[in-house]
């Protein structure tokens, strides 16, 4: 019979002890110190589903010749060949596709997209193996927690993810997963979600920390054991943090953040942590009725023209900078409208921009351009949800604020890159190379940015240097 022990554990970040508090000392959180209960079999011998031997049953010699200690030089790599996803977008976040063995944690809002994501993906490896040939092998195991298998089929179908060689389950229970996997052997797990998945050998409720503990580590457990990659799908909390305890995001190889606006189409894939790749990669992705669509070049989102457009004038009130996310360089338009305020106090309304620092930026406008603009209402807003709050995109709002008070369009062919402090001086921003070969590439024939430390020498790309905000001002409003 099962020895049942109780313990207080933290919600937030696992922390455990024999008494309650109220405040972890771990983590400092109120209140997340809670009761749980974990049965611990007297036998020390983990109980197998029906059908199946169970972890601890299954260790055999081989198991621990494979764990034995051996020099690093001896240990081969070339025989590890990583998955492609079918998306550039997503192998790049990852590394170059997916580690054999691995475990990958995608955590993101309700409805941004994961699902949709993971399924479409399992199409893409179901299809993509199944063209080479082989059959029990190449099959892909989609298991959902939260829906049939026929609402699952449904929206496979919608998203064209319709394979013979992807199953589908559904199921809640933990020995049944890992029964599945070790039945049909697939070359890529997906589970969906750890907060639906329960085990009948420890207490608590479904979402709890000791059952996301308790799954996670039984996945990452036959993952290494079969050399199965496995996609595990996390939720999120009310302040965007992943659900369960903190030691969930320790456990897996890769923790992935699926994010974006609900107002746009518009979806990014971050790299929070990564065993087997950078963590400062960054994949779009376009969200439509018919699933998601990898966005390669996300040039055009962001860009209200073309800047080798040569039909159209140039409208007051724009201007073009480049943004870095990871090493991916983006550009930006932003926008901005002036106009008299009727309120006693003016009203400042942005989008994409951060508030402070627009006004900010409108004191030093004042003090060091003689551009009185603190009693007017003044709107600034980026395209297709991008965001211009890095210090690096100070110098467009400026100009863009400047142009429109003064009506003095900027040249679609200009763009402006720099940070502005407090003493009216253009700052350079990091990564400039980056940036200022992106604005080349895009067709931009100049570029107003701060003095550099050292020369950079771009094809078809003018630099201007300007080491003051009126110098800048002067170039790009003359």
């Amino acid at each position: 019979m099962a020895k049942s022990t109780v313990q207080y554990m933290c919600s937030e970040c696992g922390w455990s002890t024999a008494k309650w508090v109220g405040r972890c000392p771990e983590c400092g959180q109120w209140g997340t110190v809670e009761e749980f209960h974990e049965a611990r079999p007297t036998t020390g011998v983990r109980t197998a589903a029906p059908g199946r031997t169970s972890r601890t049953q299954s260790a055999s010699v081989s198991d621990v010749a494979r764990a034995a200690a051996r020099p690093i030089t001896e240990i081969d790599t070339e025989s590890v060949k990583r998955l492609p996803t079918g998306f550039s977008e997503f192998d790049r976040v990852l590394g170059g596709g997916v580690v054999p063995g691995s475990v990958t944690l995608i955590a993101g809002e309700p409805g941004i997209g994961k699902s949709t994501l993971l399924l479409q993906t399992a199409g893409n490896v179901a299809r993509t193996v199944a063209a080479k040939g082989t059959s029990q092998a190449g099959a892909v195991l989609y298991i959902s927690g939260e829906e049939s298998q026929a609402q699952v089929r449904l929206r496979a179908s919608r998203i064209n993810a319709v394979e013979p060689n992807l199953l589908l389950a559904s199921t809640t229970d933990l020995s049944t997963v890992l029964g599945l996997i070790e039945q049909t052997k697939p070359a890529l797990a997906i589970v969906d979600s750890a907060q639906t998945i329960v085990s009948q050998e420890v207490d608590g409720i479904s979402g709890g920390s000791t059952q996301v503990r308790e799954v996670a580590s039984a996945l990452i457990d036959t993952a290494k054991s079969m050399d199965i990659p496995v996609f595990l799908v996390g939720h999120v909390t009310k302040d965007g943090s992943i659900a369960g305890p903190r030691t969930l995001e320790h456990l897996v190889d890769v923790v992935c953040q699926f994010e974006g606006d609900s107002e746009t189409a518009l979806r990014m894939l971050r790299a929070i942590k990564n065993r087997f790749g950078p963590t400062d990669e960054v994949g779009c992705f376009d969200m439509s009725g018919e699933g998601i669509e990898e966005v390669t070049d996300p040039s055009g989102l962001f860009l209200g023209s073309d800047p080798n457009a040569t039909d159209t004038a140039p409208v007051e009130g724009t201007c073009v900078t480049f943004t870095l996310d990871g090493h991916r360089s983006l550009p930006i338009e932003v926008q901005a409208l002036v106009t008299k305020s009727v309120l006693p106090t003016p009203r400042r309304a942005v989008n994409g921009v951060d508030p402070s620092r627009i006004a900010m930026l409108t004191a030093v406008l004042y003090r060091h351009s003689k551009l009185n603009l603190l009693a007017n209402d003044l709107y600034v807003s980026t395209i297709a949800g991008g965001q211009a709050k890095e210090p690096s995109s100070d110098l467009a709002i400026v100009a863009a604020l400047a142009s429109a008070a003064t009506s003095k369009p900027i040249a679609r062919s200009t763009c402006a890159i720099g940070e502005i402090s407090l003493t009216g001086r253009v700052r350079p921003a990091p990564r400039m190379e980056y940036r200022l070969r992106e604005a080349a590439r895009l067709g931009f024939a100049t570029a107003v940015v701060p003095p550099m430390r050292r020369p950079i020498h771009i094809d078809g790309l003018r630099l201007v240097e300007a080491s003051t905000l009126a110098d800048a001002l002067e170039t790009l409003l003359k």
